[in-house]
């Protein structure tokens, strides 16, 4: 069949490219004109078929909100958007319901695999009409993983980014046990070869995954993540998530925990630690510190001061 790519970056492009491997044909239009196929959304909508098939891959909110408002004015009754972004689910709904006003189906797709992906699949969840979702259906079949799992109508519109917003606060929770596990380890002088210990976890353990293989990975380049810098930024995922569970009244104290630790990250001298370091200062004379000289492994650059009465 035939398809209508908007957006070709690292994902878009190569979506692209595991597509034609599948036998399909891809019109690709971008702003980058080395890399498209087409010089602009008109040009990309007349040289489709109809019913056509277009799939956005471009940043969440304006941009995307963009691109279906000029959709919506291109495409013809009976044709069908993809949003394979990072939109939010109830943007999903606002864009489903233009759509639908001109007669154009709309399908939300929530698309996991990275750079992994062209070779090994994408993790795909979409949500929509079961129509719109048949016309589509080529489409998936040749992005997502060779075998029975790794796609699935997850139900209406706005459940394919629902479900994938899960699965990255999910990955957020995961990534920070294996952070933590990793810093403990790190910090003991009994064990001698951190990296050693999570190569061991990949056979015969309950926390074998990927998400190890990768650490590992990791680890092999920059044994001690010496070359790093301890700073994790969020892509507003697991923001949504956490926000979805105060409206539902779900307890997530993992992925919240996960998710308030990116934000720590990003405080050079936390002002948190601060006030907790006063109070323990206040109620029981624990010694605090001051910018200064690194003294007795407290912060480098810290004068000892001395305990306040009371």
């Amino acid at each position: 069949m035939e398809l209508g790519l908007i957006g070709l970056g690292k994902m878009g492009g190569n979506m692209r490219e595991r597509i034609r491997r599948g036998g399909h044909t891809v019109i690709g239009y971008d702003r980058d004109p080395d890399i498209a196929d087409v010089h602009s959304l008109e040009e990309l909508v007349t040289s489709l078929k109809g019913p056509r098939v277009v799939w956005v891959m471009v940043p969440a909110g304006a941009a995307t909100q963009s691109t279906v408002d000029q959709l919506a004015e291109l495409l013809s009754p009976g044709d069908v958007v993809v949003d394979g972004g990072n939109s939010r689910w109830t943007e999903d709904e606002q864009h489903a319901e233009e759509l639908a006003a001109k007669g154009i189906g709309f399908v939300d797709c929530g698309v996991s695999g990275g750079v992994w992906g062209l070779e090994v699949g994408y993790a795909l969840m979409y949500g929509g009409a079961d129509e719109h979702v048949a016309l589509v259906q080529p489409i998936f079949d040749a992005l997502k993983p060779e075998g029975e799992f790794g796609a699935v109508h997850a139900g209406k519109v706005g459940a394919g980014h629902f479900a994938k917003m899960v699965h990255n606060g999910i990955e957020y929770a995961m990534m920070q046990a294996f952070a933590e596990g990793w810093e403990l380890l790190e910090a003991v002088d009994s064990v001698t070869d951190v990296r050693e210990v999570f190569r061991s976890w990949q056979q015969g353990t309950v926390i074998r995954s990927w998400l190890l293989d990768l650490a590992v990975k990791a680890l092999d380049s920059d044994e001690h993540l010496a070359e790093l810098r301890g700073y994790a930024a969020d892509s507003g995922e697991g923001r949504w998530t956490v926000d979805a569970a105060i409206d539902h009244a779900v307890p997530l104290p993992a992925i919240t925990a996960s998710l308030f630790a990116r934000f720590s990250s990003r405080q050079k001298d936390s002002p948190q630690m601060k006030m907790v370091a006063a109070l323990r200062n206040q109620f029981g004379g624990h010694a605090v510190s001051a910018t200064g000289v690194h003294v007795d492994g407290d912060t480098p650059g810290a004068d000892v001061l001395p305990p306040v009465d009371g």
